[in-house]
């Protein structure tokens, strides 16, 4: 465990202040348990008293009666919890007669009995939905607005996976309520804040814990590794950390390495852990899906893509912003994110492994590449229409071949952003690299600019030889025609480029 505090520096000064505003940040990051640390902190303390509500059980409840019943039943339990010297609200039932007022008042009356001032944190905030959500953020902001005249908490932090410019959707239909914008009853935020995922040193006093309590030492490699892989992400730390030390390695005699951590990836993504499910779901809104599909093909966004939709993605935590350019969040995510889309897909591939094995061990790409070839032509084409992902159809399918093969002996390593304009893949074998690099020709679109492109490519892989797989969109060739292997010679390194 971490100290709380070194992350929620930020929190804590809007807090003093006397702020309303969203703490907002991917799922499992922290944000529930810094929400009770500082719920204990200031309850600790001379100046504040603090509770914290849990609002998820209130989940997609449209209907208002039933709704804010529940979280009623929410407040009282937070307040005989932390508060009990408080006690709830005598009026209760009064109040539920009309739900419109009923938080509103409720935190009027725990407000003018506590001794101090109070500091709230809804706690999944953005769960409720349609007309339930509109009344909670308008009773909140009309407490905020007479505050001055009328008790009223002095911070309320609402604490979720998105800014409260996203709470108030329709659940199905995704439609703006007509006050979202500028004249939002919520505009009364100061600002959206998150928690910051561990840095590198982080990781290492993480693991250092560990090995003072037990003994056993963790490779300055398998530190770092662990956060290439999670770039800090606290639940990837302790789920990679968590598999070796209690699964993969549990002898304390053993010192972990920088493998030991490249298996615990393999197993977490095929185990699909709770974690990795909830992004796998999340790969499913169109608004998610406007942003990873064009990054999958190295595309442009559409023009349907607001900066809502980025700010969205952005906040769950599945893309980051990285010197003005859009990643996926992490190394893990970049690989579950195509193995999700395809996993289904993979099962159905006919291609047997071993067929791609040479005597000595070795991947033959070339006729792994001539079997792609005959797997597209024949099903991979048409299957490819079927993703829910259309512009990374062909990208994805190529994905799904590749991984069905490799996953008996190696992996591929996937590399993809906006705009970048080519998809990016490694596969690792039994310590041989191979460089692929996918590309959509289009109208505007040449093989010279394709040639130049992997050129780049293997400069920074530090290969000689490499492979370039091209979907002519464009073309009305006949099969036999369109699919071709050749080999070209670019700046002194040798290219195979297959026509598809």
């Amino acid at each position: 465990m971490l100290p709380p505090e070194r992350r929620l520096g930020r929190v804590m000064e809007l807090i003093d202040d006397g702020l309303y505003f969203t703490l907002q940040a991917g799922r499992q990051t922290g944000k529930t348990t810094s929400a009770q640390w500082l719920t204990d902190h200031y309850n600790s303390g001379e100046r504040f008293r603090a509770v914290w509500f849990d609002l998820q059980i209130a989940r997609d409840q449209p209907d208002l009666q039933k709704a804010f019943t529940t979280v009623l039943n929410v407040l009282d339990s937070g307040v005989t919890r932390t508060l009990a010297d408080v006690g709830i609200t005598a009026h209760r039932e009064r109040l539920i007669d009309d739900p419109a007022s009923s938080v509103l008042r409720y935190l009027q009356d725990l407000c003018a009995r506590a001794p101090r001032p109070l500091v709230v944190f809804f706690d999944e905030a953005d769960c409720l939905v349609g007309a339930a959500m509109v009344s909670f953020l308008t009773q909140l902001r009309d407490g905020y607005l007479s505050r001055r005249t009328t008790p009223f908490p002095h911070s309320i932090v609402l604490v979720g996976q998105r800014n409260v410019r996203d709470y108030v959707l329709a659940q199905d239909d995704r439609i703006a309520v007509s006050w979202l914008g500028s004249a939002s009853p919520f505009n009364i935020t100061a600002e959206a804040t998150t928690i910051g995922p561990f840095t590198e040193p982080d990781v290492a006093e993480l693991l250092a814990q560990h090995t003072a309590k037990t003994g056993q030492r963790f490779e300055p490699a398998a530190s770092a590794r662990i956060y290439e892989l999670s770039q800090g992400h606290p639940w990837l730390v302790n789920a990679l950390a968590d598999q070796i030390t209690d699964r993969d390695a549990r002898d304390r005699s053993i010192v972990i390495t920088a493998e030991h951590v490249a298996a615990a990836k393999d197993t977490l993504i095929l185990d699909r852990r709770t974690h990795i499910d909830s992004l796998i779901r999340k790969l499913r809104d169109p608004r998610v899906r406007k942003i990873i599909d064009p990054m999958l093909a190295g595309d442009q966004t559409g023009d349907d893509v607001l900066d809502d939709d980025l700010a969205y993605a952005l906040g769950l935590g599945i893309v980051r912003l990285v010197s003005g350019r859009i990643e996926i969040a992490n190394p893990i995510y970049r690989e579950v994110i195509p193995r999700a889309l395809t996993s289904l897909r993979q099962l159905q591939i006919p291609a047997e492994p071993a067929t791609f094995v040479r005597s000595d061990g070795s991947l033959d790409m070339p006729l792994l590449m001539s079997a792609w070839q005959k797997f597209w032509r024949k099903d991979g084409h048409l299957a490819s229409e079927g993703f829910g992902y259309r512009e990374s159809g062909p990208h994805l399918m190529l994905m799904a071949f590749l991984q069905r093969v490799v996953n008996g002996g190696g992996r591929v390593e996937r590399e993809y952003g906006l705009g970048r304009g080519a998809l990016d893949l490694i596969i690792e074998w039994r310590g041989a690299r191979h460089a692929i690099e996918v590309k959509l020709r289009r109208d505007t679109e040449t093989e010279a600019d394709a040639l130049e492109q992997v050129d780049g490519y293997l400069d920074k892989a530090g290969l000689d030889e490499g492979w370039l797989v091209m979907f002519d969109l464009r073309s009305t060739l006949p099969w036999v025609e369109r699919l071709s292997t050749r080999t070209v010679a670019v700046n002194g390194k040798r290219v195979f480029v297959v026509g598809c």
